[in-house]
């Protein structure tokens, strides 16, 4: 029990407050770069297996495409490849500093219908903009 709680005393700068952030954000950039990276050496096509089996974007179709643009500093593209996968990014490097505690106060059915409701939005905008609908 006290190991525990000396280890969460020493590791919580990595869960909490501004370090937390910096740290987030530095991780979430370098994987961005690497991936525009990677990404301009070999493109290999449709990731997304439901796009790729039906011919239907799913929700988060243009994920790995936005996050490649923001590495690469296009962040008009990266935003209209996939806002709900850079606008998540966004929630996850500002959990730390409250944006968290936020989302957890919400009762399980709150957090689950926003859920549910963001990826029926997600969704819609993946299929006009793969023009399945206009």
């Amino acid at each position: 029990m006290q190991a525990q709680l000396a280890m969460e005393r020493g590791l919580g700068w990595l869960s909490r407050g501004p370090r937390a952030v910096v740290l987030r954000t530095t991780l979430l950039a370098a994987g961005c770069v690497t991936l525009a990276h990677a990404l301009a050496i070999h493109d290999p096509g449709v990731l997304c297996p439901v796009r790729r089996l039906t011919g239907l974007p799913c929700p988060l179709c243009g994920g790995t495409t936005a996050l490649a643009a923001a590495g690469a500093g296009h962040f008009g593209a990266a935003f209209a490849a996939n806002p709900v996968v850079l606008l998540g990014g966004l929630a996850l490097v500002a959990a730390p500093i409250g944006a968290g505690d936020l989302w957890w106060r919400l009762s399980d059915r709150t957090r689950t219908w926003l859920l549910v409701g963001l990826l029926i939005v997600a969704w819609f905008y993946q299929l006009v903009r793969f023009q399945v609908i206009n």
